[in-house]
């Protein structure tokens, strides 16, 4: 009798026994357990990578801040920021055709200068400080090491004032003033940023800090003394429009009007500024840190986010130039968000006939530092923006050469350290004689040829800052050869541990061959492992690289040790496929060209998520047919596959920003009990062959009888504390404490049940389902609440195709003869090899991973899910906690995907074994 074939050949009957042998069961598991460890390992190194290669530090110390040889423009300088203000919100007029900001529109008509600040991603409030007041963009990691502290030092505008004033948000003001020995300055407590009121009073007292603050000065002489020095600055911090644009979305008429506050400040502080000082040496910044999405998030780089306004005016200040075609310069040029230069400025903006000069955020840094008269930052990257500064031409050439030497010292510190460090350095060869270019430069300055002198300027800076990209990049090729060889080298791995584990290669001849020279080959093959992992290690140690560099190039190493070690295996798959027949090797290849296709259709599907419901329309009807010619309609199962997966093609075609609507969320609640209750019904009602064999449906006592009934309450509750804590807190303003502690108990109470569930499979899917239900109700705002139960039906329909297959491939086998096919099942002991076709199962599993996350929203960008999903447990604002519960809201759909496939393995037992293990591969 020949034995059933696998993915790669016959094997005998007797070699079944020892396929299955309790031996080969014990080394089998502990072979996995260590693949899983590796695999943690592995991920876990890797994922630090993304760090050193795009989120690497951009500080350097070591330089000297460089003097200005300018006399200052102003005394002092008013910096106000708007955080969340959006350009397009600001500048354009209401329903009624008036202007939200009349104060500012004023100054840039007849005093000041105005323009788009463009913001870099990640559009949080952190970073676009970082990048005006200190002027450069700070990596995303470092918001993991300290949200309200520097992780690192770094040089700002108000570490060179002489003193800074500073008022506004708890979680801004002490990252720029709490190291700083002359400054003063408040911030109100975490308690006020309460996303269930109307944020604006925040904005009111800044300004009353700061009025009380001049107020105080009459009594305080030594206050006096310190307002009345050159080289100050007052930061004003408004908070107002970020949080009410969280909670309430940027076209809110409570937005809305908070913009009309933030203009009455700039004008309340404006008026007492000068009623203070009466010598019209006050300059004045407004801008914002980031805009706001019209879904009310922010950190992406949609031009709703990285568009802020503005507005600059007071000492040092040019004033307003009328728009001419003349004006228009560099319009090739590239702003840090990818928007072009000169970009059109919107009709109903009304301000076309003024010139408009757009800047990136980090030159707001060296235009605030040059007005009164400071060094740059010493790590700013900005670039002074000439066309808001009032200054004479040789004032202008010194202006901007003190610029671009601050950005070259940071170039040729980069480049020291870089040089003092590598074996084999590589230079950056246009600045190679950046000495002779500075020299040249002050020599036209002395001769006064100043326009020479200023393009040659800019110039060099436009290269310095070409080559501090070029340092920052630097180790970029070797960390993504060695991190790429790494991934590839593991799906390797997996690939030869599957073939070796759980198909039916032709064994005798791969075990001859290992047994006269493996065990050799193997020890030489580890020693020459291991003496590339010490000279790798010694080189990188030689070059003072980081730790995480050996763990890169260790892990990588070792992976392909491990494959090349193999050898033997490789050789005699590469000798069982040279013989088989011609039509095998093409059905392997078209395996594959589908794998491929597949995979690249996911690729594609992170930015076009409509590929989806062509995606699910297509298996719905697929699955439905192949279900129909293996059994009755009248079970009613291909009708169910069809309608589930049409069901779920739906969403994809919805919009990413989920409109609020908590009708839908309460109807979603009543739509998951009837799921649970039809559930719930066909484990102790259904009959017939086809959903008793299909559903392994076997009737027993549960444990807990009434579970059912306590997590469709539960469920039931949930939906009327959406309606109850939602109506409260937009009535009210408030979140009622007894509403959040009931909604904390449900959300943790709910997922705990499952764990009681009864052995049997439809009461362990339906009581997952009910678990996780009530939890992600209470975080949904809108159509995600209906997704949910839409994915629950399409994981239900694939488990019962995939049994559908199995059952049926077990029938065929049982009235075949003893010859069997090319791809039939072998069956002993529950247990069979794997087979080409088995590729559809870890492919449907990634489909609908991906599915998980990309059905309501982007999971690239956590911006892209509303914040105000956490509102019925937290309003007061706490960025880790709600971003926690954010992620879990995300991370509920992928856990049903897995634990669905799960509990099935877990049901069917070793018969299904092969389906976990495809799942998880």
């Amino acid at each position: 009798m020949r034995g059933g074939d696998g993915i790669l050949g016959n094997r005998e009957v007797e070699r079944r026994n020892a396929f299955v042998s309790t031996t080969r069961r014990k080394w089998l598991k502990r072979r996995e357990i260590w693949l899983v460890v590796l695999g943690v390992i592995l991920h876990a190194v890797y994922m630090m990578s993304i760090f050193d290669i795009y989120f690497k530090t951009p500080i350097v110390h070591g330089m000297d801040p460089v003097a200005p040889r300018f006399s200052a423009p102003a005394k002092r300088l008013v910096l106000l920021v708007a955080d969340g203000l959006r350009a397009d919100k600001f500048f354009e007029p209401d329903s009624e055709g008036h202007y939200r900001a009349p104060f500012l529109r004023s100054i840039i008509k007849g005093q000041g200068r105005w323009g788009v600040s463009h913001a870099r991603p990640p559009t949080e409030s952190r970073p676009g400080h970082v990048a005006i007041i200190a002027g450069f963009y700070e990596d995303p990691s470092a918001v993991t090491k300290g949200w309200k502290a520097n992780p690192v030092e770094f040089d700002s505008v108000f570490n060179q004032s002489r003193h800074t004033f500073a008022f506004g948000s708890p979680d801004i003001i002490p990252i720029f003033c709490g190291a700083v020995p002359h400054s003063t300055w408040n911030a109100y407590p975490h308690e006020f940023e309460d996303f269930a009121t109307d944020a604006s009073f925040l904005d009111e007292w800044s300004f009353d800090q700061f009025q009380s603050l001049l107020n105080r000065s009459s009594e305080d002489s030594k206050l006096e003394k310190l307002l009345l020095q050159d080289h100050l600055v007052i930061f004003l911090h408004l908070l107002g429009c970020d949080s009410n644009g969280h909670a309430h979305r940027p076209y809110s008429s409570i937005y809305l009007n908070n913009v009309k506050v933030v203009d009455r400040i700039a004008e309340r502080t404006y008026h007492l500024i000068e009623d203070y000082y009466k010598d019209n040496s006050t300059a004045y910044i407004f801008t914002a840190d980031h805009g706001m999405s019209d879904k009310g998030s922010h950190g992406d780089g949609h031009p709703s986010n990285t568009d802020t306004p503005l507005v600059a005016w007071g000492a040092g200040i040019k004033y307003p130039k009328p728009m001419l075609s003349t004006n228009h310069s560099h319009c090739s040029f590239r702003f840090v968000d990818e928007h072009m230069h000169d970009t059109p400025t919107p009709t109903e903006w009304g301000l076309h006939g003024i010139e408009r000069v757009d800047v990136n955020q980090a030159d707001i840094a060296p235009l605030m530092s040059t007005l009164i008269g400071l060094p740059c930052p010493v790590n700013s990257v900005g670039s002074l923006p000439l066309d808001y500064i009032n200054m004479i031409e040789v004032e202008e050439v010194h202006a901007v050469l003190a610029n671009t030497e601050q950005v070259l010292n940071q170039f040729l510190r980069k480049s020291y350290i870089k040089q003092s460090n590598s074996l084999y350095f590589k230079p950056f060869k246009p600045l190679a004689n950046c000495s002779s270019i500075l020299d040249q430069i002050e020599h036209l300055i002395s001769v006064r040829d100043y326009e020479a002198a200023m393009k040659l300027s800019e110039n060099l800076r436009s290269l310095a800052l070409q080559g501090l990209h070029y340092f920052q990049t630097y180790d970029w090729l070797m960390l993504m050869t060695v991190i790429t060889l790494g991934y590839i080298g593991w799906m390797i791995y997996l690939v030869l541990h599957i073939l070796q584990s759980y198909t039916s290669l032709p064994g005798n001849m791969l075990r001859k061959e290992q047994a006269v020279h493996q065990r050799n080959y193997t020890r030489k093959v580890y020693l020459f492992g291991c003496m590339l992992m010490g000279l790798l290690s010694v080189l990188l140690f030689l070059e003072h690289s980081p730790p995480l560099y050996h763990a890169y190039t260790t892990m990588t190493v070792f992976l392909w040790t491990q494959i090349v070690s193999e050898y033997w295996l490789i050789k005699a798959l590469w000798k069982h496929l040279h013989g088989r027949k011609f039509n095998y090797i093409v059905k392997l290849l078209v395996t594959t060209v589908v794998s491929v296709v597949i995979l690249e259709f996911l690729v594609n599907s992170f930015t076009d998520r409509k590929l989806y419901t062509w995606c699910f329309l297509t298996i719905g009807v697929t699955a439905s047919l192949y279900l129909y010619n293996s059994i009755p309609w009248r079970s009613g199962i291909p009708i169910f596959v069809c309608i589930a997966c049409w069901f779920l093609s739906v969403f994809t075609l919805m919009p990413a920003e989920i409109p609020d609507n908590n009708q839908l969320v309460i109807v979603s609640g009543a739509m998951i009990i009837l799921i649970g209750i039809v559930a719930r019904w066909l484990n102790l009602h259904a009959e017939g062959k086809y959903w008793l064999s299909i559903s392994n449906h076997e009737v027993e006592k549960p444990k807990f009888p009434m579970l059912f009934q306590l997590q469709a309450l539960l469920v039931g509750l949930s939906s009327v504390m959406v309606s109850l804590s939602t109506s409260h807190r937009t009535q009210k303003q408030e979140l009622l404490a007894l509403h959040q502690l009931i909604n904390w108990s449900i959300a943790g109470f709910s997922m705990v049940l499952p764990l009681f569930s009864a052995n049997g499979l439809l009461s362990r899917l339906t009581s997952i389902f009910l678990g996780f239900a009530p939890t992600f109700l209470l975080l949904s705002i809108g159509y995600e609440a209906v997704f949910y139960g839409a994915l629950a039906l399409v994981l239900m329909a694939w488990i019962i195709f995939e049994n559908t297959v199995l059952y049926f491939s077990k029938v065929k086998k049982s009235s075949a003869s003893t010859n069997n096919e090319i791809d039939s099942v072998i069956f002993k002991l529950d247990e069979r090899c794997l087979q080409l076709s088995d590729v559809r199962i870890p492919l449907i599993f990634m489909i609908l991973f991906n599915v998980a996350f990309f059905g309501t929203g982007n999971f690239a960008s956590i911006a892209s899910f509303e914040i105000s999903s956490v509102y019925r447990f937290i309003t007061v604002f706490s960025p880790f906690l709600m971003a926690a519960l954010l992620i879990f809201k995300l991370f509920i759909p992928f856990m049903l995907v897995i634990y669905f496939p799960v509990a099935m393995a877990c049901q069917k037992g070793e018969q299904f074994k092969i389906y976990l293990d495809g799942v998880n591969r």
